[in-house]
């Protein structure tokens, strides 16, 4: 089971890393590569795509072969994250439209704050229930 389990792990890792590269060459091709080449500027940015959704094809396999409680740690920790995502997303969009901060409300920020998030609510998960 754990053989199966750390091979999820590495198909998910190679996953991840591969759309971050993607991303990589997708935001900084057009400029510094190719010159915002008609075709391949779009192109990249499907493949991007086609890649984040190869990610999240094996999350779900992962995912699948967890068992119950590892799922309600990570469903109640993915709940909470989704939720205040999007409260302090808009909040943050909302101050930034009223120019209340005196900075640009980049979608980097939030991505950071998903992920500290999920994080913060993985660990707090794992110390209720193991």
């Amino acid at each position: 089971m754990k053989l199966e389990r750390n091979k999820r792990v590495k198909k998910l890792a190679i996953w991840t890393w591969t759309w971050v590269a993607t991303m990589a060459i997708a935001t900084f091709g057009p400029e510094f590569i190719w010159d915002n080449h008609p075709f391949l500027t779009p192109f990249a940015i499907v493949v991007n795509l086609a890649n984040g959704v190869l990610m999240i094809l094996a999350n779900r396999d992962l995912f699948n072969h967890f068992d119950e409680l590892e799922r309600k740690i990570h469903l109640e920790a993915m709940g909470i994250t989704l939720g205040l995502a999007v409260v302090v997303g808009l909040t943050f969009s909302l101050l930034d439209q009223k120019n209340i901060i005196p900075f640009d409300a980049e979608i980097g920020y939030l991505v950071m704050f998903i992920g500290i998030t999920y994080m913060i609510a993985m660990v707090i998960n794992r110390k209720r229930y193991l």
